[in-house]
């Protein structure tokens, strides 16, 4: 349908007469700063109306009523005697309001009084959150920060088993003619309740085996931190999809409180596998079985299969888990390994039994290997076994193996403040059950620390240490040797290339280690990166230590799979080798 130009001529007077008749504000608050200022501009009905249309009636009603609303908004800061100044121009469509603001002189906590229980006293987390309230004598009144401090301690009394507690007096008494205030407390603790029974529901274990997960005894005092320790232990134990830890509060008589855990069983099986590349390994697959209680005693059972050009492995490990503050567990497992490096090749079969246990923050294992295989050393390429020069070797060796591992990180995708720190010291005892006795002590340590603007870089170090005291080098596969060189050794050279060598200058490994790596990451988008880096170190016997260096950039990927390392690197300095290698690993920073 048309329309006539007459009834356009009537309409367009009235929409140009609509629009001259509203206008945004522009505020402005000066005199004071954040939070004060802040909290004046959140304040006012003036702030909503930034991006919104105003009438020159309604301009004129919220400047009006702007001081009042200023002055109540800064309040609950201390501020009770300020005074506001308005300031209203027209430029334009728009108007600018400016709110000249003197704070005045601020309100002083001069008196806390507190009033709590004795028996609540005495509890170290309720005397710190007491001693936060009483702090705020002296200091200007927030509102904000005596709410969460009173909110703190009436907090800490239901987490330490007061559940019955009651605020009493709250109160804030402002003398605004002294400009001082004094804070009003008292909490009616009532009883501290005690732990009763645990009750576990939907479980598939015997009866009585999850009670070793509980951190507290019935007859405790009830404790909240304690339920999250139950409830992260369950998680940790992965037996279960779903864990609820609650306190039977509404039902608790005489004091105590009884726990009721409800639990859903997670999927027993569990069947990993795929392709996976690595320039220390070469393309492969993995695959793996892992079920999660094998039997009502929660035992479990994990077993995987590795077939890559350069390594293959089948292992097996069966647990024994005795659940209790410390996560002990039992395991006993075998691995058979096929491996092929730069330098060496090596068949063998390996049984272990150990205890691994949390120790003082430290993961700690303790515990029996037997090593049996064949192997050669000094092999270069695809040439004969019989080659001049080429090492060969068949043994059987027993020793014991104790190890400390930690590490801590903010993220374990993507670390921006972490570290890792392993050791690990292997004996036998002396010739017994082996053919060559020998003692080692290993360390590795790693260190990754943001910095820089919104975190986009990362100084990354890391550095490996190893010593070896053996009657017979020769009878030690390559696995109890030291080598240099590859992915998470030294770059720029194959995976461990790098070593002492044989009257046939071919590498045979050596009895001590050092190596160290410096790296820095740049970071253009949330997912994308380099890296430069420079490493150094060798594997060398007595104190014949020559650092071999490799230096080069990187690319780094943070994939849905992990994150995902493409380095290239090259010797520095090195007569023997040249040119560059690449680097690939895919995995977690620590």
């Amino acid at each position: 349908m048309r329309r006539s130009p007459r009834r356009l001529s009537l309409l367009l007077p009235l929409l140009l007469w609509a629009t001259a008749a509203h206008a945004g504000v522009q505020l402005t608050v000066d005199g004071v700063a954040d939070p004060l200022k802040a909290a004046a501009i959140s304040g006012v009905e003036l702030s909503q109306y930034a991006k919104r249309e105003v009438s020159d009636a309604q301009i004129r009603r919220l400047v009006e009523r702007a001081p009042d609303q200023v002055k109540a908004a800064l309040q609950p800061y201390g501020y009770y005697d300020a005074t506001v100044t308005d300031e209203l121009q027209q430029v334009g469509r728009d108007w600018h309001v400016t709110l000249h603001v003197k704070p005045g002189e601020p309100v002083k906590v001069t008196d806390v009084e507190l009033q709590l229980d004795d028996s609540a006293s005495k509890i170290a987390p309720l005397r710190r959150a007491r001693r936060a309230i009483e702090r705020l004598k002296g200091q200007t009144l927030d509102h904000g920060a005596y709410e969460h401090a009173r909110d703190a301690l009436s907090a800490q009394l239901t987490a330490n088993g007061f559940l019955d507690a009651r605020l009493v007096t709250h109160r804030v008494e402002v003398n605004r003619a002294n400009h001082s205030a004094a804070i009003r407390l008292a909490w009616d603790a009532g009883p501290r309740f005690r732990y009763g029974r645990v009750h576990f529901e939907g479980s598939q274990f015997n009866d009585g085996f999850l009670d070793r997960y509980v951190p507290f005894k019935s007859g405790d005092y009830f404790a909240q931190d304690q339920l999250l320790v139950l409830q992260q232990a369950l998680n940790g134990a992965d037996y279960f999809a779903v864990v609820n830890v609650l306190p039977d509060i509404d039902e608790a008589k005489d004091g105590v409180v009884d726990v009721t855990v409800q639990l859903a069983p997670a999927k027993r099986s569990i069947y990993t596998g795929g392709p996976f590349i690595g320039t220390d390994t070469g393309f492969g697959v993995r695959g793996g079985l892992e079920r999660r209680w094998v039997n009502r005693r929660g035992h479990k059972w994990k077993n995987e299969l590795v077939l890559a050009q350069k390594l293959k492995t089948l292992s097996t490990l069966y647990s024994i888990p005795m659940p209790g503050d410390n996560q002990r567990s039992y395991n006993v497992g075998a691995n058979f390994r096929d491996a092929n490096t730069a330098t060496s090749q090596s068949r063998t079969l390996e049984l272990v039994g150990n205890e691994t246990r949390q120790w003082h923050g430290w993961t700690r294992t303790v515990g029996v290997h037997a090593l049996s295989g064949t192997f050669t050393v000094g092999k270069r390429g695809n040439e004969p076994d019989s080659a001049p020069g080429i090492e060969h070797g068949r043994s059987t060796l027993v020793f014991g193996e104790a190890s400390l591992t930690r590490k801590q990180a903010d993220n374990p995708d993507f670390v921006r403040r972490g570290w890792l720190l392993g050791m690990a010291v292997r004996s036998t005892a002396g010739s017994l059950l082996s053919d060559a006795s020998f003692s080692q002590f290993t360390a590795d340590a790693k260190w990754i620390r943001a910095f820089g603007a919104k975190s986009r870089n990362r100084l990354i170090l890391r550095g490996s240490f190893g010593i070896t005291h053996t009657d017979d080098f020769s009878a030690l596969p390559p696995q109890l040797r030291f080598f240099a060189g590859g992915d998470r050794s030294v770059r720029g050279y194959g995976y461990q290339s790098i070593g002492p060598r044989n009257s046939d200058d071919r590498v045979i490994g050596g009895t001590s280690l050092l190596v160290a790596s410096s790296e820095v990451e740049h970071y253009f988008t949330r997912n994308w990166g380099m890296a430069a880096f420079v490493d150094a170190g060798n594997a060398f016997r007595g104190t014949d230590y020559r650092p071999k260096i490799g230096a080069g950039l990187g690319l780094r990927w943070r994939s849905p799979v992990g994150m995902i390392r493409v380095d290239l690197g090259t010797p520095i300095h090195d007569d023997r080798a040249h040119g560059i290698q690449l680097h690939l690993v895919i995995g977690p920073d620590l």
